[in-house]
Formats: structure tokens, C-alpha cells, sequence
């Protein structure tokens, strides 16, 4: 189900994915707030530089949008792999991924270039989402919501939101191999930097892939953004350095 948001709904991108009708997943787009440059607009992170106010207002905005009974569990990210429960009416918390079976609760990550994966049941009972930078993917930030979801993985649905793609996603020969010492199927995420030789280009959404795939999900969709690209419509911190940031929600809805 979507929420109804009239025209807003066009600085929205919803998730493509056979999800439960219960269950709600978006990304928001830097347009349609009132923050002023390098933020312009919908500016959703108090951590990046921008005026308090604006991005106070930013956040109303959305809660007006997505009209649900409780305001969402934001978190406070570390590129680390903490998985938290949303509460109503909690305050960030230190985490990157954050779930609920709670009905009209929003769980809530900050992304400008890292990636945002969500995560639902089959049945629709459960869901979640992860930040998912090369850090925290390295680290094991999806394995740790898979196991924080304790359902079994074939019963899980995910879907790859908006991040950097592979064209504008150059790392260097460490990035590379932190992935490649976890598993050599990790490899498929890498391709050779013709400009700068010892170099690579990474595709976040296909390493993402691998990782999941390994622990026996089957049911993953979406991974064809790339939030360098489209200035217009994302932020991008390795595009822009100073930016704003987007939000990535999912949420029950009441059945």
C-alpha cells in the first residue's frame, strides 16, 4: 500500500517488489522540502551541516506524507552492524538497521551513495531495513538483520533501494579484498579500473546479492539506481562531498 500524498508522491521512489499489500517501502528524493543549498531540498539528516529548522520542517513534511500513527525509529549510523527494534517514540539510537513487527512504525535509514536494504516476510508480519555502505557490508550488517529477523531466509523478501552505481564507485585494492578474504564469489562485485591500474570499480547492489544469496535468500529485487548519476533526483556524498541525505522507510500497515 502506498501512501497518499497527492502530487508529493512524485518525489517518492516506491519499492518494486511482490511485498505483502500490509507492508510499505520507500525512498525519498532530495526534492520537495525547504532546505537551501548544497542541501536543496528534502533534507532528512540533523548530521550533515544543514540549519535545524529546515531540516525540522523537512521531516514534518514527511510525516505529513506518509501519514502513519507513529513517527519513525531513526537511528544515529556508524557503518556498523547493531540491528536494533523500533519503539514508539524513540529517540535515535546507535545502529544501522532497524525492524518491527509493530504496525504504523516506520523503520527508517539515512543513505547519499551507501545502500538501503529492506527486508519483509513473506507473510508480512515482519520487516526491516539496513544501511548498507562497503563497511558495513564487509562487516556483516546484513547477516546480523537476517539473524535479528530469525525467520528462515527463504521466507524473506528484499529489496535493493538507490545507491551508487558501479560506473561511479571507484575503490582501491583493500576494499576489494576485505570482500574477497569473506569469499571468492565476491569477486563478481569488482571490475578492473582502466584509469588507475591496482584499482576497481564496485557494485555495492551485487555484492549486497552475493551476501544475501549465501545466506539462502532467494527473493531479491531492485538494484537499478545510481545515485551519482541522477543529480536531479539524489544525493550523492561522493558526487557532492557536502549534501543532504535521503530516507529509506518501511513500515506495517494496520490489516
Amino acid at each position: 500500500m502506498a501512501p497518499t500524498g497527492g502530487a508529493s508522491d512524485a518525489n517518492l521512489v516506491h519499492a518494486n517488489w511482490p511485498a505483502p499489500d500490509c507492508v510499505t517501502a520507500l525512498v525519498t528524493t532530495r526534492n520537495g522540502g525547504v532546505s537551501a543549498a548544497p542541501y536543496q531540498s528534502l533534507n532528512l539528516g540533523n548530521h550533515v551541516g544543514d540549519h535545524v529548522v529546515a531540516v525540522t520542517q523537512n521531516r514534518k513534511r514527511l510525516q505529513a506524507l506518509i501519514n502513519t500513527p507513529h513517527q519513525p525509529q531513526w537511528l544515529d549510523q556508524v557503518h556498523g552492524t547493531r540491528v536494533i527494534e523500533a519503539l514508539p517514540g524513540q529517540g535515535p539510537v546507535e545502529a544501522d538497521a532497524v525492524m518491527t513487527s509493530e504496525p504504523g512504525l516506520p523503520c527508517a535509514v539515512l543513505t547519499a551513495d551507501c545502500l538501503p536494504v529492506f527486508f519483509t516476510t513473506a507473510s508480512g508480519d515482519r520487516v526491516a531495513v539496513a544501511h548498507a555502505g562497503w563497511r558495513g557490508l564487509a562487516a556483516g550488517i546484513l547477516e546480523q538483520t537476517l539473524a535479528g529477523l530469525n525467520v528462515p531466509a527463504p521466507a524473506l523478501i528484499v529489496w535493493l533501494g538507490p545507491a551508487i552505481g558501479v560506473d561511479h564507485f571507484e575503490v582501491g585494492p583493500e576494499v576489494r579484498q576485505v570482500f574477497m578474504d569473506h569469499s571468492a564469489e565476491c569477486g563478481s562485485g569488482f571490475r578492473p579500473s582502466a584509469a588507475r591500474a591496482g584499482h576497481w570499480y564496485a557494485d555495492i547492489y551485487q555484492l549486497a546479492r552475493v551476501r544475501l544469496q549465501m545466506n539462502g535468500v532467494r527473493q531479491v529485487y531492485g538494484g537499478n539506481f545510481c545515485t551519482y548519476r541522477e543529480e536531479g533526483r539524489f544525493y550523492s556524498y561522493r558526487r557532492d562531498g557536502i549534501t543532504g541525505r535521503m530516507a529509506s522507510l518501511i513500515w506495517l500497515e494496520s490489516r
